[in-house]
């Protein structure tokens, strides 16, 4: 099959073998898949991952134990987890420790022709949602992990830092959750995508830190974006890390103490509340597709995927 491959290298495979049934009982032909930011910082070294990338897809099972789902279009969940340790039997199992993760960890990814997954991961959509807008699914969801983690209200004011692909969704989630959310970021033609969607917008030279906001949501994608969030919290106020970064920077982490700041980690989220939202329209994707390329234009994909401005990118097989 024809597969994006990260060793050490990108390249195009047009022979990779077809997905070991190691990696899920559930066989799945891709119709496309979205280039996320996660997949840009493995190329840089983070997780150390090696193998196909990719985990935000849509496609059609052709095989399957479940046969209800033979034929079904679906999306996928992306932590393989054990079912057996602690942590899964505690209801923690996206942490499971024996854990794989599409495309991410030690399980071949979606860029490609067909990639496998257990049939429990598996979501179908319905016809409401065509293939453009099920790609957001797995970044969606990842976006109402924070209205799951955190009590917010009309009177929490928000702040979420990076107009970038995953900015703009967890921007439009926390709008719906009815909080006065201000985006900070760096593109004019995403700040007008915020005008559009009534969220206020600031440039980053534009404002000031005041210490004052209660929720500092950090999706830059960069290591610097911590820092800044520390500045624009209050005390006693709470930052949510959503951003995977594969480099690192020295950080004063004394400012966390004096005030009182919880930090949160946030990652993978509810796949049912993301496809619910996507079929009611109640979220717009659409306007952060910039560029349908064909899997053998991966490479540069990932290219025009990684330039600053640039939003969604999506492979088709």
């Amino acid at each position: 099959m024809k597969a994006l491959v990260f060793d050490d290298a990108l390249r195009f495979d047009p022979r990779r073998p077809e997905p070991a049934a190691a990696d899920g009982d559930t066989l799945i032909r891709v119709h496309q898949a979205g280039v996320c930011s996660t997949d840009l910082e493995i190329t840089r070294g983070y997780m150390s991952y090696r193998g196909i990338l990719g985990h935000e897809f849509v496609g059609t099972v052709v095989d399957s134990p479940d046969a209800a789902l033979v034929g079904q279009r679906v999306c996928g969940e992306i932590n393989c987890p054990c079912g057996r340790c602690d942590l899964c039997r505690s209801g923690l199992s996206n942490h499971c420790r024996e854990r794989t993760v599409l495309g991410i960890l030690n399980h071949d990814g979606a860029f490609a022709d067909h990639v496998r997954l257990p049939a429990t991961n598996l979501h179908v959509l319905p016809a409401g949602v065509d293939d453009d807008r099920a790609v957001f699914v797995e970044p969606l969801a990842a976006a109402f992990q924070i209205t799951r983690q955190l009590r917010l209200d009309s009177k929490t004011w928000v702040t979420v830092l990076g107009d970038g692909r995953l900015g703009l969704l967890v921007a439009q989630v926390l709008r719906n959750a009815g909080c006065p959310v201000r985006m900070i970021g760096k593109h004019a033609e995403k700040m007008a995508l915020c005008e559009k969607w009534q969220i206020r917008s600031r440039g980053l030279n534009d404002i000031a830190p005041r210490h004052d906001q209660d929720v500092v949501v950090d999706c830059t994608g960069s290591a610097a974006g911590f820092e800044l969030a520390m500045r624009l919290v209050r005390p006693r106020g709470t930052i949510v890390l959503k951003s995977t970064v594969a480099q690192g920077i020295p950080l004063n982490l004394a400012p966390l103490v004096i005030d009182e700041v919880t930090v949160l980690g946030s990652r993978c989220g509810p796949f049912g509340e993301a496809i619910r939202a996507l079929a009611d329209d109640a979220v717009d994707v659409l306007s952060l597709v910039h560029k349908r390329m064909k899997l053998e234009q991966g490479v540069e994909a990932m290219e025009l995927a990684g330039r600053p401005g640039v939003m969604k990118v999506i492979l088709t097989m």
